[in-house]
This record gives C-alpha cells, structure tokens and sequence, in this order.
C-alpha cells in the first residue's frame, strides 16, 4: 500500500502579541476556519510547513472552537523577519510521523519511579503520550498537577493507555483551550 501524502494548507494569518505575559517575545495567528477544517482532527495536531517562506515544525493548539492555533517562537518570527501585526501567508501539512513529545521533569520523575507505569508509558503512542502530559499539565493549580500526576501513574501501572474522558479539541468540555488574549 503506498504511503499518504498529508493534504497541504495554505493561508494568510495576522500575527498577533499575546496580553500575557507583557513581555512576551513571541507571537502567534489563530487559523481561519477553512484551513483548519482541512486537517485531520479538531484536537492538537503536528505539522512541518513554512511561515513566510520559512521552514518549521510545531504542533497546533486546539481553540476549543473547533479551529487551531499557533505559537510562533521568537526564534522563528526572527528567521522569517517578522513581526506581530503583519499578515503572513503560512504553508502546513501534517506530520506523517508524530514527533516524541516533551516530558515534564515532574512527570518524567513520578514514571522513573514507577516501573509498571513507565513500561505502559513507553509501549504507547507519542499522540497517546502527548495526551497523558496535556491531562496533567492543564490544571491550573499545583496541588492539581501533583494529583494528576500520582493519577496517570496509577492508571498507566494499571495497563490503562490512554487519558480516559480528556476533551481533546476542548469543544465539550469548560476546559481553558484556546488562544491567548490578543495585546491591544
């Protein structure tokens, strides 16, 4: 069977500066629907493509809307010589091999520490993984994450695969998926 090649999006986004923090040194550009209608699913989602002409690879953040967006860097607002405010035309298409994902030092530490649990971990996916450090990293208060952490390693010891009942897209659930507030 020959391979897939992922449907390239093309569009133009205004690059906008988040509220918070003041001083922050990166931008970012919600999709418009249409483009992000194109890609395989509502919720995160991995893609190579190019900003301006210039090449990247990042993963794309759900608005809880059923749409994307992206947090541009500084290092690539740099190479791309851009800046927030100016309309840029974006090239995307998603990955055909999801990337390994970053682990927290908290979470990497809980599953060193938890043979059963890191063993299950290291079986599933890097789309299921990046799930487990999302369900933990989304609560907004520390006690939250400690609890989180403590439950996906029980889980996880447990066989269980997957972050069971996670809104990944954000649509159903009161999560606080979306993009940041745009700087006036």
């Amino acid at each position: 069977m020959a391979s897939r090649t992922p449907t390239r999006v093309r569009f133009d986004a205004r690059l906008q500066r988040p509220a918070q923090p003041a001083d922050a040194d990166w931008a970012f550009l919600v999709l418009p629907a249409p483009a992000s209608a194109k890609l395989p699913t509502r919720s995160q989602v991995t893609v190579d493509g190019t900003l301006a002409g210039t090449p990247f690879q990042a993963t794309l953040e759900p608005d809880g809307q059923g749409s994307h967006w992206l947090r541009v860097g500084h290092e690539l607002l740099a190479a791309a010589d851009v800046q927030t405010g100016d309309t840029v035309t974006v090239e995307i298409a998603p990955v055909t091999e999801e990337p390994e994902p970053e682990v927290p030092p908290d979470l990497q530490a809980a599953l060193a520490a938890n043979t059963a649990a890191k063993a299950t971990w290291d079986d599933v996916t890097p789309v299921a993984r990046r799930d487990w450090i999302q369900w933990v990293t989304s609560g907004k208060k520390a006690e939250t994450r400690v609890k989180r952490i403590a439950t996906a390693c029980d889980k996880l010891a447990s066989g269980q695969r997957r972050a069971c009942c996670f809104d990944r897209s954000g649509m159903y659930s009161r999560g606080n998926l979306g993009p940041p507030e745009a700087a006036e």
